[in-house]
């Protein structure tokens, strides 16, 4: 499950050594959580300086881009370190979570060991990195680069320090001993295997990235370190190629300026749920279809397809739209467990919608066209949220009627008014990105601008704003901002061991051959994604076979944007689809039931949203006809 671990009671008999660590990473995190969410505000505040500078006065910030760009690798590396102590960083724990309780904190005093061996690799040829790049100088702000590098070896010794400090926290000296036992024996036995290993050749990629990436996924490291871990073992024992390229990747793969847009979207994401917008949606909508036969079921489904298009993090979206409607859905009949697998299928359909962070991470890693992603994502989009209202109208076609009176036109309107601010936020995204008022980087930060000051008008009349949640928000929008960031980091250092080792070579060759042309590889495609859905989460699957797949689906003649579609619909799916898919497990844990009594309702709605998707594939126009 993305951003859980296992629970584990406090270790409460630490000696005084293992105190002082804890105590000391406490200090650190809390100023590094402090940092943070400077940054964030310094990075929106640079941007929109910038937009409105280029777009208001005609005359260009030249140093606004190189500014944010050399903070956001800090914002990365900090965010990645309050992730790690918060233990929210992605993962796959959900075999992890049925194991017994002392098992579960084996290995999660496990998964700390290996994120401890792996940081412990990367601070000297991280510092190297750092060093190498103070020759080089920012051409306007004249700033050794240098600078920007130092956050990589700064990031990976705090990250040391609260693993360290997580383990002497919550383990005790038999799961620290028996996991690092485990550590030096899968280390000797690769050492000692290393000749073999290289005689194999390309068939030794099995071993790290299939059977050392798996178990260290299966067994609940989380998604990034396991990405790290095994291409550094395939580096130093099956090559001659220096430890230090990781980082370089690494620092390029983290560092692209439109990947700026994930914390930004992030932090719009915070900014609407404290400003109470996201409710006048509901309210709205509830007003409009709460007297209908399952219209709450409806209201869920346009009040995810608005939210997404605003917040672009799927989890945010539902924690967001669950708690204001589900108390009312519970009231008025529905089950618990159909609103589980409800909220797990709308949760997959709004993949698509802009500014989504997989379309985001697309445009970045695949060269294709943001913009155009977030134009052609929308109708998509309105194709499942149509297939899905179909299965809803017909699971409620046999509920009793609400004892909900229909609201009176004065109510609707003022409703309306109300949430009239909100409705207007994803058009004011849409037409500043199509206009070319700001990038598809810049464009959140207007969306921050109105949000706040739209928010404290609200707040004037209403007094909703809960200022006390605003900072503890803020970290929590820097740690999936740092989670995310380090996936993409981890994840272009290992799509590049597998590119020099020639496997994307020989993957696009096997591909390629695969009968049926286009057809036969869009199905292909299809049974791909859906799979790495359901075990990598979205992001990662993509900077993976990205950079493989578009280029091959470019040759076959499939439009980019059309094909981008495609695998983000099959991702979704695979996302929210049991017994793997982690965001299955998220929406059931939001909403607060268990995921063995969903598992049999969710399967209508998937095989409605898998209908969709064979339309969306068959009919190209869908999502480029407006391009």
């Amino acid at each position: 499950m993305m951003g859980a671990s296992a629970a584990q009671a406090p270790n409460t008999s630490m000696r005084l050594p293992a105190r002082a660590l804890v105590l000391l990473n406490s200090w650190s995190i809390h100023l590094v959580g402090a940092i943070t969410v400077a940054l964030l505000v310094i990075e929106t505040c640079v941007l929109l300086a910038g937009v409105i500078s280029r777009y208001v006065m005609h005359n260009p910030l030249i140093w606004a881009d190189e500014l944010a760009s050399s903070l956001f690798i800090w914002l990365a590396m900090f965010g990645s370190v309050l992730a790690l102590d918060r233990g929210e960083h992605m993962r796959m724990s959900a075999l992890v979570n049925k194991l017994p309780v002392a098992w579960r904190g084996f290995c999660e005093t496990l998964s700390a060991l290996v994120v401890c061996l792996f940081v412990v690799m990367i601070i000297g040829p991280a510092m190297q990195h750092s060093h190498e790049q103070m020759s080089i100088t920012t051409p306007a702000l004249g700033i050794p680069d240098g600078v920007r590098a130092a956050a990589l070896p700064v990031g990976a010794i705090l990250m040391l320090l609260a693993a360290v400090s997580r383990m002497a926290r919550f383990s005790t000296m038999r799961q620290f001993m028996a996991g690092v036992g485990v550590v030096i024996v899968v280390g000797a036995v690769l050492w000692l295997c290393q000749p073999l290993l290289v005689g194999m050749g390309n068939y030794n990629l099995i071993v790290f990235f299939l059977v050392l990436l798996g178990a260290c996924v299966f067994g609940g490291i989380p998604i990034a370190f396991a990405f790290g871990t095994a291409t550094i073992a395939y580096l130093a024992l099956a090559t001659h190629a220096p430890l230090s390229i990781v980082v370089g990747r690494m620092d390029e793969g983290m560092s692209h300026m439109v990947l700026l847009a994930v914390p930004l979207f992030v932090m719009l994401g915070v900014v609407l749920q404290l400003s109470g917008m996201a409710k006048t949606l509901i309210d709205f909508m509830a007003s409009l279809l709460g007297h209908v036969r399952g219209g709450l079921q409806y209201v869920l489904l346009g009040a995810m397809f608005l939210v997404s298009g605003i917040s672009g993090s799927k989890v945010a979206d539902m924690a967001a739209v669950a708690p204001a409607l589900f108390p009312e859905m519970k009231k008025r009949g529905s089950e618990p467990e159909e609103l589980a697998a409800l909220l797990a299928a709308t949760g997959a359909m709004t993949e698509t919608i802009p500014p989504s962070l997989v379309l985001i991470t697309i445009g970045a890693v695949c060269s294709v066209s943001i913009t155009a992603l977030f134009i052609g994502g929308l109708m998509p989009a309105v194709v499942a949220t149509v297939v899905i209202a179909m299965v809803c109208w017909w699971r409620s076609r046999k509920e009793a009627m609400p004892n909900v009176k229909r609201a009176p036109l004065s109510v609707v309107a003022r409703t309306f008014l109300i949430a009239l601010p909100a409705l207007a936020l994803p058009l004011l995204i849409r037409v500043a990105v199509l206009e070319g008022a700001a990038t598809a980087t810049e464009v959140s930060t207007i969306g921050v601008a109105y949000v706040v000051m739209v928010g404290l008008v609200m707040h004037l009349f209403m007094r909703h704003i809960e200022f006390k949640r605003v900072y503890p928000m803020m970290l929590e929008a820097g740690a999936l901002s740092g989670s995310i960031l380090l996936i993409i980091g981890m994840a272009s250092a290992m799509a590049w061991a597998l590119t020099q080792s020639g496997f994307s070579a020989a993957l696009v060759d096997l591909i390629s051959d695969i009968p049926g042309g286009t057809m036969g590889y869009m199905i292909v495609t299809i049974l791909v994604f859906v799979i790495l859905g359901s075990v990598l989460e979205g992001i990662p699957a993509i900077v993976l076979f990205g950079p493989l797949m578009f280029p091959l689906a470019e040759m076959l003649g499939i439009h980019p944007v059309h094909y981008a579609m495609v695998v983000i619909l099959a991702m979704g799916i695979g996302l929210f689809a049991p017994p793997l898919g982690v965001g299955f497990y998220a929406a059931c844990a939001i909403s607060k039931v268990s995921s063995d009594h969903v598992i049999r309702r969710v399967w209508g709605y998937l095989g409605a949203l898998i209908v969709a998707l064979v339309i969306v594939a068959c009919f190209p126009w869908i999502s480029i006809g407006f391009l």
